[in-house]
């Protein structure tokens, strides 16, 4: 039985899926004058850096050190900050990226609702989406699935902040899975969280034997200024000894290093090696098996970190991830796809509501590597509206990862800061469509952009330059 609530017209937007991304849309579109909802299957807002583990936020800026992204998200650093729970923005001891900005997940869930609260929007924990109406071009109503059973909700707007496109592909909107041609996927990861890590053995091994670990473009030099000054370490490596035990059988993983990022709180990292391949995260029975295969995966860490890592001797598990996190899945077809040309190229676009700096970086689908392209040095990339907007639904707009792109380009965007200025570009042009009463697309560019940029967003002055 379908249980019919809330008129139509209650609320302006409703957002499906309370991620990051999902959770800056609805703060944004809140603060824009909207009536808001987020449906959110957890019991927390903030998704892959909550339920998944994943930790830190990299990167807001450039290799350069430019900051890209700033907005709601970088006011929700600065009020994580405020609270003890987050560094800032800091040197990424990997050398990955210029900085990494690490956090307290705990902190961050009671942040985001409190932002949201302050805005006036609401929040429906422990609901899932069970089905989509669309009369025309148009989205009627969603139907969830909670404790009170099947409820029908009706909005003027909606956004997709699912992750995975579920709200676009439950109306028919077109699609690619995964890598062109094959659709294979970006593996997902269980992360693990572990405490009493001793931090200053591990940095004094790193700078005794920096043939162990991996550095990026920067080179070794600068890695070692960074990791002798970063507040807090973060490294790819271990390389010997995780050689020599994937040789030994002792782990099965796909992956051909061992990393892990310092947490805000000393001697607490999260750990993010785990790689779990050839699984469909939209498939649910897949999805349940690769839950399994990434516990599993975390006992085999656990056992040779503990067994042969410098620092990690009397670490502590605390826990792994609630939820398994994922890196790809559906690319949602928009008015406009990016490209890895684009993303590589900077280039310009009118409609630009988002800016990125962090590199095209595939965890292969089918062996041990990670195929990176970084960028030129002040790169700094466009997230075009465009892509944003599935054709032929006309109230639906799209945020996070699964926002119209190739494998490749999506792999440069998914990650969390570019992923939550795309959620507020979205959710600034969803409130402005509801203003105007009209779609998100025909919404005068200028309106949404003149909106983003009193929210504190980057975006670029002109064709010429950001």
């Amino acid at each position: 039985m379908i249980i019919e609530t809330l008129p139509n017209g209650n609320y302006d937007l409703i957002v499906i899926g309370g991620g990051v991304s999902g959770s800056i849309a609805a703060i944004a579109a809140s603060r824009a004058g909207a009536k808001v909802l987020v449906v959110e299957e957890q019991g927390f807002l903030g998704g892959s850096l909550t339920a998944m583990g994943v930790g830190p936020m990299m990167s807001f800026h450039n290799p350069a050190g430019e900051q890209v992204v700033r907005g709601i998200p970088d006011e929700m650093i600065e009020r994580l900050k405020a609270r003890g729970a987050s560094l800032g923005h800091i040197p990424d001891t990997t050398t990955y990226c210029s900085t990494v900005t690490p956090f307290e997940a705990e902190e961050l869930k009671i942040e985001l609702e409190t932002m949201l609260i302050e805005e006036g929007g609401e929040f429906l924990y422990h609901t899932q989406l069970a089905a989509v109406e669309k009369r025309g071009d148009r989205i009627d109503s969603v139907t969830v699935c909670n404790k009170s059973g099947l409820l029908r909700l009706q909005a003027k707007m909606f956004i997709d902040a699912t992750g995975d496109g579920d709200v676009a592909a439950r109306v028919g909107v077109a699609f690619e899975v995964g890598r062109e041609g094959d659709g294979a996927m970006q593996p997902m990861t269980m992360n693990l969280k572990l405490g009493n890590v001793d931090i200053a053995a591990i940095r004094q091994y790193a700078m005794e034997h920096p043939e162990d670990f991996l550095f990026h473009p920067v080179g070794q030099e600068e890695a070692l200024r960074r990791i002798r000054s970063s507040p807090r370490l973060s490294l790819a490596g271990f390389l010997k000894e995780w050689s020599a035990a994937r040789q030994r059988g002792e782990v099965d993983i796909p992956r051909d290093q061992v990393l892990f990022f310092e947490t805000p709180t000393p001697g607490v990292v999260i750990v993010n090696t785990s790689r779990i391949t050839g699984l469909d995260p939209t498939n649910p029975f897949e999805l349940s098996h690769a839950e399994s295969i990434g516990r599993r995966q975390c006992v085999q860490i656990f056992n040779f970190l503990r067994g042969h890592a410098v620092g990690f001797k009397n670490a502590i598990r605390m826990d792994t991830a609630a939820k398994v996190g994922v890196r790809e899945s559906r690319h949602i077809h928009g008015r406009y796809t990016i490209t890895a040309d684009d993303i590589l190229s900077a280039r310009h676009f009118d409609d630009c509501i988002a800016l990125g700096g962090y590199p095209i970086d595939v965890h292969a689908p089918s062996n041990a590597a990670t195929v990176t392209k970084h960028l030129k040095p002040h790169s700094k990339y466009q997230i075009p509206l465009g892509a944003l907007l599935p054709p032929g639904v006309e109230n639906l707009i799209i945020v996070g990862r699964c926002i119209s792109a190739t494998h490749e380009a999506a792999a440069a965007f998914r990650v969390t800061p570019i992923s939550m200025a795309i959620g507020q570009g979205g959710g600034v042009a969803a409130a402005e469509a509801v203003r105007a009463g009209t779609s998100p697309a025909s919404v005068p560019f200028d309106k949404i952009r003149e909106k983003l940029l009193s929210q504190g967003a980057l975006l670029p002055h002109s064709k010429f330059g950001s």
